[in-house]
């Protein structure tokens, strides 16, 4: 097991979705996702929000260029009970589309409609449910919000879903 990120693992997740409706995925040349499609994703680096973290991994591991419309949800779980591993996921607006795949990390990534995603054997038990789930609900963001200066925020973005909303 990787321990040199200790005990509690935060990653994000970008789920990108084009004019066609096709969702950009990527295979891993590594990990227990290695050859199976799955959204771009990786660990939040320190200064980092979870929502900029989504976007860094989607230009990193593809090359697109993207921003954050909504958060999706959030997996938990824990690895050999000891590992808290949890994934914040985040619907993404594409602001690009020529795909670059991130040598050495990635052995494909693609824009694929939902229909061929469901038909592919090498689809991710994540992808499958959040496709089965289809049309997603998301609690898009609110910006400008500051909980109070004593706490010393830099950035803060809130996404919760209001009556109002």
């Amino acid at each position: 097991m990787d321990h040199k990120r200790g005990n509690v693992w935060i990653a994000s997740a970008g789920l990108v979705i084009n004019e066609a409706g096709e969702w950009l995925v990527v295979k891993k040349a590594y990990s227990g996702l290695k050859g199976k499609w799955s959204l771009p994703a990786g660990f939040v680096k320190p200064g980092e929000m979870l929502d900029e973290a989504a976007v860094r991994e989607v230009k990193e591991e593809t090359g697109i260029d993207a921003e954050p419309v909504a958060f999706l949800g959030l997996r938990t779980g824990v690895i050999d009970g000891e590992i808290s591993d949890n994934l914040a996921m985040f619907l993404l607006r594409p602001l690009s589309d020529a795909i670059t795949v991130q040598a050495g990390e990635l052995s494909a990534a693609a824009f694929l409609s939902k229909a061929a995603l469901r038909d592919d054997p090498d689809t991710s038990g994540l992808l499958r449910y959040l496709l089965a789930l289809e049309p997603l609900v998301s609690l898009p963001p609110h910006n400008g919000l500051n909980p109070g200066n004593p706490f010393g925020y830099t950035k803060y973005r809130l996404y919760l879903k209001s009556s109002k909303s």
